[in-house]
């Protein structure tokens, strides 16, 4: 016990060393990264020497996971010469001679918070990150402006400008649009995403490294789009609450070929500090219920849905009643959430009764069919644009993705409309094997549940079509995908086999019972057919009720003897 108390102080004593304790001197060299514990009542000092003097520009930054860190030229910051936030970074403009950088750290918590800081050198031809600032506090601004809903991602940041030699003016960032402006450079917008399910400090700060500088950007980051002069500085992105998500923007000078790389900002679109639906623990109670139950109902469907027909019929009728309800709902009320999904609940078993009832009374097999090829048709048509495809610019029109989803979601019913059985297995495998995937999605966090995620966003968002849709796909990701296709696969097969020799589908209730009373009615031989009428046999059972109230006459002679 004592050897592993001393081995705890001692690593404890290595680390702080290691990250240059919570106060003092934070010496820093070009490019290197150092790990610094931050406090609120004694700044850090960040020094740079013997900076060499073909730098014209040193780009500081410091990053912390979720408590904001103060980031100034000052040791008393000011708005002008600081900034705050967990992802800040200020630019210093040398100036001749000048071989020395300072900056101040310091965080808004109490207690002590694990940052990681790195100063990156720019040459004279290299663009300025933010150097045409007008929106912003700082003059010269390189930070990237994050804001999340539940629903999207935003994110902002200042034109840049030219890079210039050390003591001359900056060029004009308003003197003209040509080739000798500011108006040539280009910004391509990088993502990095953060291993799955893994909110830890030390994996946020190792990987933040990798979206830093403009060789590691481009070697680790996925690139989502170019902006030129003509496009506003901001993007949207589809919001992944509890996945981590790494931005950053290589800003690039075509006639130069040189570039230079902004501040990534990092975002979980989650809070840590809440104490319900915090990134920890994001599905609410009444999601991991509704979807729970449904995924049972769903793994029943993949496995039995054509030989148990009602239930199939059901199943289906409730996804297609309960999605439709769910955004009118949504829509027209300003209901709470767990109340639009209990009503939701209600109507999708109406609506799956309905359709049972449909069936069973007026035999509309084509309006069932139509239906079930509707679902799976939704469902292919959502899991084409959850491909890369989705992002291509032409689908930002409402219009045009519209048409396209909808042409593609009815090519199921039309292609099968000859083998409604075939049509019935798939989907009833499919769909119902999906339907585990996103009861899993409620515990552990998988890209599979943004298939259908991304749609029901589009319809309840009118502006979601800007956002841009990526999702990561890593080793979780593969595993749940594999479980998805096991159950898909073996579903359709079990069925396949099982309902070959079979009619294909059950006779139609209703038509049934009208032919066996006309049977009934017409043949003397069968028994059933002297069966008494309804009001003879109901007259019976309550003499038969009335008879267990009497009293039991005793046996014996009750006159008394003739005196």
């Amino acid at each position: 016990m004592r050897l592993l108390l001393c081995a705890v102080v001692l690593w404890w004593l290595l680390e702080v060393f290691r990250y240059g304790g919570a106060s003092g001197l934070l010496e820093l060299s070009l490019g290197k990264f150092r790990n610094v514990l931050l406090n609120q009542t004694n700044p850090v000092e960040a020094v740079i020497r013997n900076i060499a003097s073909n730098v014209t520009v040193v780009i500081f930054q410091v990053h912390a996971q979720q408590s904001d860190v103060v980031i100034s030229f000052d040791k008393n910051p000011s708005v002008n010469s600081s900034g705050t936030g967990v992802d800040k970074g200020l630019v210093s403009i040398l100036r001749p001679q000048q071989t020395v950088c300072t900056w101040y750290l310091q965080s808004l918590d109490a207690s002590q918070v694990l940052s990681t800081a790195i100063s990156i050198p720019y040459m004279e031809k290299d663009p300025i990150p933010g150097g045409c600032n007008l929106e912003f506090d700082l003059e010269v601004d390189p930070n990237i402006y994050l804001d999340y809903t539940l629903v999207d991602i935003h994110i902002k940041f200042a034109p840049a400008n030219l890079g210039y030699n050390r003591g001359a003016n900056p060029p004009s960032c308003d003197s003209g649009t040509g080739q000798n402006s500011r108006w040539r450079l280009h910004y391509d917008v990088y993502q990095y995403f953060l291993p799955e399910n893994d909110l830890s400090e030390m994996v946020l700060m190792s990987h933040i490294r990798k979206m830093s500088e403009v060789r590691s950007i481009k070697a680790n980051g996925i690139k989502m789009l170019t902006l030129t002069t003509d496009d506003k500085t901001n993007v949207y992105f589809s919001s992944l609450p509890g996945q981590g998500v790494i931005y950053n923007v290589i800003v690039w000078d075509p006639l130069w070929n040189t570039s230079a790389a902004y501040i990534p900002v990092h975002t979980y679109a989650c809070s840590f500090a809440d104490l319900v639906d915090n990134c920890s623990s994001l599905s609410k109670l009444s999601t991991k219920v509704f979807f729970t139950a449904f995924a049972v109902l769903g793994l029943f469907t993949c496995f039995f849905g054509h030989r148990f027909w009602k239930t199939d019929l059901f199943f289906m009728g409730f996804i297609f009643t309960a999605f439709f309800f769910f955004v009118f709902i949504t829509r027209v009320t300003g209901l709470s959430y767990d109340v639009r999904l209990i009503l939701t609940a209600v109507a999708g078993i109406i609506g799956g009764l309905l359709l049972v009832v449909s069936w069973w009374r007026f035999g509309s097999i084509l309006l069932c069919m139509f239906i079930i090829g509707l679902v799976l048709g939704f469902l292919f048509s959502s899991t084409v644009f959850f491909t890369p495809l989705g992002d291509y610019r032409v689908f930002r029109d409402d219009v045009v993705f519209w048409v396209t989803f909808s042409s593609v979601a009815l090519m199921i019913p039309v292609l099968f409309v000859g083998c409604p059985r075939i049509l019935n297995i798939l989907a009833s495998g499919i769909v119902g094997s999906y339907a585990v995937i996103l009861a899993i999605a409620c515990y552990v966090y998988t890209s599979l549940a943004y298939i259908t995620l991304d749609l029901l966003r589009r319809v309840l968002n009118d502006y979601f079509s800007r956002a841009y849709t990526n999702v990561p796909f890593q080793t979780n990701d593969f595993i749940i995908l594999s479980v998805w296709t096991m159950l898909a696969l073996s579903g359709v097969t079990v069925q396949l086999r099982r309902e070959r020799s079979e009619v294909p589908f059950p006779p139609h209730p209703y038509l049934a019972w009208k032919r066996e009373r006309e049977r009934r009615s017409t043949n003397v031989l069968d028994p059933s057919h002297h069966i008494p009428p309804l009001r003879e046999r109901i007259h019976n059972k309550l003499l038969h009720i009335k008879e267990l109230f009497q009293k039991e006459q005793p046996a014996g002679e009750r006159t008394p003897l003739l005196l």
